[in-house]
């Protein structure tokens, strides 16, 4: 069955579903793998989040961590939110964080995720009243350091180390093919915080973005987009169709368009069976976790488009939230992101021009073998 929890010599260890009648709240918690250290991934809400699809996430996130060398297990958590106010935001969030209080931190330290982000990760901790049980605080929320002066704070998810490492993966992947980042043409799907970061470090690299999606739609600049006004939209939080200039156009025109570099930095499922044959891109980025499933993967793989897989092009994540655990301070936490994105991305491509198989497959093999060693001891 499609849609069922998949058990396997690798896990998951713990599958936990929380309901609290009193608000109707509803969240699920699965804790893959604990070989590497405690599970970590982020808190997704959304209206559809379901068991399954947090499972895949973890599973995700055991694969991500050991390919990174990062000493966290691989888990993920989702919280079932049909919108509401920041009161019933803040009700949902600490009242999961309590049912599941009993994990934290010795089996599972949460994080930022889609609809989540430094605020939560602070209505976390206070809910379960453990410093360590979650990163992505925000910057000003610190506690003394273990043993020694000094203090250690929160480094969030709005410093945008995902969208940093998403954009130096697509440097490393592109130097593969030939291309140069100076002319390469960039399409990014999703504006949240992967996306809007990916796009300011991508233009910095000299890449031209030509098309942006978000969930309101579309805009084709093919001579790329006004920084000031994106500035703008980006810190207004404004969608992507706020943008004067460029063309609009249907959110699967924008599929087609033809790219160097296609970011999908959305939602999970964003790539499926009714848009993957007008892809035209040279290069996949996956910005998002799964943003399709493995099989149209390998299609397009087998069409010649080179696909950096999610759990080796977002990483930054969870590097800078290894960062936060250890209480190292921004500019470490950057310069460790980007040794270790380039370097795995690296490794992964070569191996996979190589061998002429999947990236995917390539660096499945590589975080397999870790874990597997891992258990055995």
């Amino acid at each position: 069955m499609r849609d069922a929890i998949e058990k396997d010599a690798f896990g998951p260890e713990y599958v936990i579903e929380v309901y609290d009648p009193k608000i109707g709240m509803e969240g699920f918690l699965v804790i893959d793998n604990t070989a590497f250290g405690r599970g970590k991934g982020g808190i997704r809400m959304t209206s559809d989040v379901t068991k399954e699809e947090v499972w895949r996430l973890a599973r995700t996130m055991t694969w991500k961590n050991a390919l990174a060398d990062i000493p966290f297990g691989g888990a993920k958590a989702g919280i079932v939110w049909k919108g509401g106010d920041v009161k019933l935001k803040k009700a949902f969030v600490q009242s999961f964080a309590r049912l599941i209080k009993h994990f934290t931190p010795k089996k599972y330290i949460a994080g930022p995720d889609v609809n989540t982000g430094e605020e939560e990760m602070r209505w976390f901790v206070e809910a379960t009243g453990s410093w360590r049980s979650a990163t992505g605080k925000p910057a000003n929320l610190c506690m003394e350091a273990f043993g020694k002066a000094g203090e250690k704070c929160g480094i969030p998810h709005e410093f945008g180390s995902t969208g940093f490492g998403v954009a130096k993966a697509a440097q490393v992947a592109a130097s593969q093919l030939g291309i140069d980042m100076k002319n390469a043409s960039v399409a990014i799907h999703g504006f949240g915080n992967v996306g809007t970061f990916a796009y300011r470090h991508l233009v910095e690299l000299g890449a031209k973005i030509v098309a942006i999606a978000d969930k309101t739609g579309a805009v084709f600049a093919p001579e790329g987009f006004e920084e000031k006004q994106i500035r703008q939209l980006i810190s207004s939080k404004s969608p992507i169709s706020d943008y004067k200039g460029g063309k609009k156009i249907g959110s699967e025109a924008f599929w087609s368009i033809p790219v160097d570099i296609l970011i999908p930095a959305s939602v999970t499922d964003v790539i499926h069976e009714a848009n993957k044959d007008g892809i035209q891109a040279r290069i996949i980025v996956e910005g998002g976790n799964i943003p399709m499933r493995e099989s149209i993967e390998e299609e397009l793989f087998s069409k010649g488009i080179l696909i950096v897989p999610d759990f080796v092009a977002n990483a930054g994540g969870v590097i800078s939230s290894y960062a936060e655990y250890r209480g190292y301070n921004p500019k470490r936490m950057f310069d460790l992101v980007e040794r270790k994105i380039m370097r795995m991305t690296r490794l992964v491509l070569k191996e996979s021009m190589r061998r002429k198989k999947n990236p995917r497959a390539i660096a499945l093999e590589l975080a397999q073998k870790k874990v597997a060693e891992r258990m055995k001891k």
